[in-house]
């Protein structure tokens, strides 16, 4: 891959990163105000701080990855598909941007959620 290549997919990713993120806003969000809300309940619910119980979404997606990378080092053949790749990459990807602002709303506010 050379060095044009490889820019053209990180151009892709952030662009396709941060539609996703501004189209997922709209189901998990609870408006303007609470960006954090999935992560805000599901800290309620297990007793862990928000940053824990984001970091416990973001395993689904690690795990699928792993799923990935082991299947092509067992079959030197396999492949995974565009889309699937997009998605894993992506949705790990938006996890880590999700926690970056979690913990940085933290800093800003000094809140101890």
């Amino acid at each position: 891959m050379n060095t044009a290549q490889f820019d053209k997919v990180v151009e892709h990713r952030l662009a396709e990163c941060k539609r996703i993120l501004i189209e997922k806003a709209k189901e998990y969000a609870k408006g303007d105000d609470d960006r954090m809300h999935n992560f805000n309940v599901a800290a309620q619910i297990t007793g862990e701080c928000r940053e824990k119980a984001l970091f416990g979404f973001f395993l689904k997606h690690l795990v699928s990855i792993i799923d990935i990378v082991t299947d092509m080092n067992e079959n030197s053949e396999f492949v995974p598909s565009k889309s699937l790749t997009e998605e894993k990459i992506g949705d790990a990807i938006n996890y880590l941007l999700l926690l970056e602002a979690s913990i940085e709303d933290k800093r800003n506010s000094k809140l101890p959620f």
